[in-house]
């Protein structure tokens, strides 16, 4: 059996933060906080190691009965009604890992890493699995010790991630490769060894539960959730950042979109949220001056973006209820149910919803980037304007200005577009039939969440794209203000959110960046700037998202 060198593992250090898993429901989150901080503490409640011993019992009831049992005593796929004599059945969990570790390509990212073993865990709490508690104790300290097991990326169809999954159970046996702290791969033996763990040695029906369940599209999808939510404030900061601008320069920036009357009449999920986040971010500047002259409307990528971007957040809300019916839920095949004391075959390990909700964000994701780019082309004529403005200036023998903005970002920005509409096609459609026609269908739920992690950054690129765009214009439009130049837009104050970011941005733009490494550190600032801006209140009397007074 296995063995940790050292303390007891289920007592916390008192010098570390703890993640508490017990037989609570967990957010997702939470997950992906955890798994993005190696400094975090995972530890096992009494509840869940008891749960897990109650579900351990019902499969040693399932051996000492002698039935058949999928995984337990036969073969898997096709082999489902092949027996496995019982002498055989402790050698044949290293043959199932074995057998399974066949994953190919780039791989998994170190925090990837650590929510797949997460995700894993926690399914092993569920009380559906009947791994022993020791088992599941295991890769907690797997956690906790850092050990990393190189995963590739690439091999899972979405019904059970499991050359991912057999990727982590090859490491705990012993066997397999893992990250060293300097990024260099070792035997996974060795890793162990460092870690002051012995490998697991494990117990019948132990190996099909380490590999059999969707951790990879269930843990890297909270990490994807986190970016999401990211993205969707940042689609929001760069949509209040180009109404200021286009108010400025071409009459436009009218925020009767916005409003809570407008807002109130449709009770689209989200569309308050967008709405309510663009009227703080200008609060307070010569947007919401009444005598400000201005379009009756503006154009519908302005208008109708709190529409696209509430339908946006509607998703992500989506894509986080489903990764919380997957943490929470029991995705084991065979499924140990304490009801009954039976392990009852079945499908929970097809993760349709999770797989259907990657996909429908990449075609959200593409219908922001649409709003997104027609924005940026309708900030582009002023910049030749100013372009214009600088070269007559050299002509009077004025040096020619430098432009803090490289001019074809929006040629970019048309690039990434095409990229999103190009990855907002099905991806979960395409799988074969495998095993000798058994598993005739897969979600391709892996892949849907590839691409989804490419859409992701490709958005983020485009919004940071149009902000810096934005910024640039109305730092220049504040420039000339202060200069006097009467041939550029007159500047007025701007909003408390807007103002914060074109300061922070224009700190970056004045430091003339190549273009990739201006798109980079923007990327970089406003990840750290929007979460300070969430603060930010509304006006009294107006109603927040949540339907309170402000």
């Amino acid at each position: 059996m296995a063995g940790t060198r050292g303390p007891d593992s289920l007592l916390p250090d008192a010098k570390r933060a703890t993640f508490l898993i017990g037989t609570a429901h967990l957010m997702a989150a939470d997950v992906a906080r955890v798994a993005s901080d190696p400094t975090v503490e995972v530890v096992l409640s009494a509840d869940a190691m008891e749960l897990m011993g109650l579900s351990r019992d019902v499969v040693q009831s399932a051996i000492d009965s002698g039935h058949r049992v999928y995984g337990l005593n036969t073969l898997l796929g096709s082999g489902r009604d092949t027996a496995v004599v019982e002498e055989s059945i402790l050698d044949y969990q290293v043959q199932v890992v074995r057998y399974h570790h066949s994953g190919i390509g780039a791989l998994l990212a170190p925090e990837e890493i650590r929510a797949v073993i997460l995700a894993r865990l926690i399914g092993f709490t569920r009380g559906g699995s009947g791994v022993r508690p020791e088992a599941a104790r295991f890769y907690a300290e797997l956690l906790n010790r850092g050990v990393l097991p190189a995963i590739p990326r690439d091999g899972s169809v979405g019904s059970s991630d499991l050359t991912q999954l057999a990727a982590v159970a090859a490491v705990a046996i012993g066997e397999g490769q893992a990250l060293a702290p300097d990024g260099s791969i070792i035997p996974g033996a060795a890793a162990l060894a460092a870690a002051g763990l012995d490998p697991l040695v494990l117990a019948a029906g132990e190996a099909l539960a380490l590999v059999s369940a969707n951790s990879y599209s269930i843990g890297a999808g909270t990490l994807a959730l986190a970016r999401l939510m990211h993205l969707a404030d940042l689609a929001d900061t760069a949509l209040a950042l180009s109404l200021e601008a286009t108010g400025r320069y071409d009459g436009g920036g009218n925020l009767s979109p916005f409003s809570p009357a407008v807002q109130a009449a449709k009770a689209v999920d989200g569309q308050r949220i967008s709405a309510a986040n663009v009227r703080r971010l200008v609060r307070g500047g010569w947007l919401e001056d009444p005598r400000r002259e201005v379009s009756v409307q503006d154009a519908l990528s302005f208008r109708a973006a709190p529409q696209t971007h509430g339908a946006f957040r509607a998703q992500v809300t989506a894509l986080a209820s489903a990764l919380e019916v997957e943490l929470n839920g029991r995705g084991d095949n065979p499924l140990t149910e304490l009801a009954t004391g039976r392990m009852v075959s079945g499908g929970n390990f097809q993760p349709m919803q999770l797989a259907l909700a990657f996909e429908a964000l990449r075609l959200g994701l593409a219908h922001v980037g649409i709003s997104s780019e027609r924005r940026i082309a309708k900030l582009y004529p002023p910049q030749r304007l100013i372009r214009q403005l600088n070269l007559e200036a050299a002509r009077s023998g004025t040096p020619l200005a430098s432009e803090e903005l490289p001019g074809l970002l929006w040629y970019s920005a048309a690039g990434l577009l095409a990229e999103l509409k190009f990855l907002a096609a099905p991806a979960t459609l395409g799988a074969p039939t495998l095993s000798a026609d058994v598993e005739d269908h897969s979600t391709l739920a892996p892949l849907a969440l590839q691409q989804l992690q490419q859409s992701v950054e490709a958005a983020s690129k485009l919004l940071t794209i149009e902000s810096l765009t934005a910024a640039y214009l109305l730092s220049e439009a504040q420039a000339a203000e202060v200069g006097g130049r009467e041939s550029a837009a007159e500047a007025r104050p701007l909003g408390e959110g807007t103002g914060a970011v074109v300061d922070r941005l224009f700190r970056l733009l004045s430091e003339q960046l190549l273009a990739s490494a201006l798109v980079e550190r923007g990327r970089a600032a406003l990840r750290d700037l929007l979460p300070g801006l969430a603060e930010l209140r509304l006006p009294p009397g107006e109603m927040d998202e949540t339907g309170g007074e402000a």
